[in-house]
């Protein structure tokens, strides 16, 4: 596969999708991540309340395909649970290694990011988003809001 057929209609379409873009006031917990290889970097801010997903704001600076892949987890992420998300992203590593993949129901648009998997190298932008919700999501749970 040509590096051109890597950026679908449809990947590209998505980044037009991202929402949440932003910060929250007092968020329960936040994270930063970067993709060394390319330079794509996200900030991640959650509240959860009664083990959902509540509230949630991103800043990304990333490829088409961070971008879409932020959007996709932007478009359902409240009022999902840390697991789904968790379920998500294990999803997508998966997808990426090309292994069988099954994704919960609102992430199954994961699905349009499967030709990623002959590009190791934009594998770490691809993941960007959910390995920085997973980070936040953690880190107010450690700090007790659940």
């Amino acid at each position: 596969m040509t590096i051109d057929a890597l950026y679908s209609r449809e990947i590209l379409r998505r980044t037009t999708q991202i929402q949440h873009v932003g910060h929250l006031e007092a968020p329960h917990g936040s994270a930063d991540r970067v993709a060394k290889l390319c330079g794509s970097t996200i900030h991640v801010e959650v509240k959860l309340q009664d083990g959902l997903i509540t509230e949630f704001a991103q800043t990304i600076e990333a490829c088409a395909l961070g971008q879409a892949s932020a959007a996709i987890l932007s478009l359902a992420v409240l009022g999902s649970t840390p697991s789904e998300i968790e379920a998500g992203r294990d999803g997508l590593r998966g997808l990426l290694k090309g292994e069988p993949t099954d994704f919960p129901g609102r992430f199954r648009d994961l699905i349009i990011l499967q030709s990623v998997k002959d590009f190791p190298a934009r594998h770490a932008s691809t993941l960007l988003a959910w390995e920085a919700t997973l980070e936040a999501v953690h880190l107010a749970q450690r700090s007790g809001h659940v």
